[in-house]
């Protein structure tokens, strides 16, 4: 029965994923329209497959692996789950129109320094970094963990790469 819920869990950061490419497509409009440019839209693909692969994984571990929910372990993933959700809106929030999936930089508009980006420079990594290792672990799917943990860990390192120089060449 824990394997459905389970699922359910998963399903609903599936749709949250949903919405989030909404409004990327949404500010990626916006952005265009504004003379915004893309950079970095080598890897963006590979990022998709990536995120969906975090998903498919939980799920087909969880119920082929035959893992368990263990509570010591479970809940507090979950509250670290919820918790980078709740980051994760908080960026999209504090950016406004300026937020995307993808690395798009308007000319002429002011870096955001506000809300998380104060306290850190790359939030909404922060977040998929937790999700990525808590969101399995949730009920025992640590293979999927360390696998996302590990090629994620490249791939941020090119996307925040290209990130950075996006915003040096926008802001210098």
């Amino acid at each position: 029965m824990s394997q459905f819920w389970y699922a359910m869990l998963v399903g609903l950061v599936a749709a949250e994923r949903l919405t989030e490419l909404i409004v990327a497509k949404r500010n990626l409009a916006w952005s265009l329209a504004r003379g915004g440019r893309e950079t970095g839209f080598g890897h963006y693909p590979f990022m998709v497959v990536l995120h969906t692969g975090l998903l498919v994984g939980c799920v087909l571990e969880v119920w082929f692996g035959d893992r368990a929910f263990t509570a010591a372990l479970g809940w507090p993933m979950l509250a670290l789950v919820v918790a980078s959700q709740a980051l994760r809106w908080w960026c999209i929030r504090t950016l406004g129109r300026q937020w995307n999936t993808r690395i798009v930089v308007v000319p002429g508009l002011a870096r955001v320094t506000g809300g998380p980006y104060r306290l850190v420079p790359h939030p909404n990594y922060v977040a998929v970094v937790v999700e990525g290792f808590a969101l399995p672990l949730v009920h025992g799917a640590w293979l999927t963990a360390v696998v996302f943990t590990v090629v994620n860990a490249g791939l941020l390192m090119v996307r925040i790469r290209a990130e950075n120089q996006a915003l040096r060449s926008a802001y210098a």
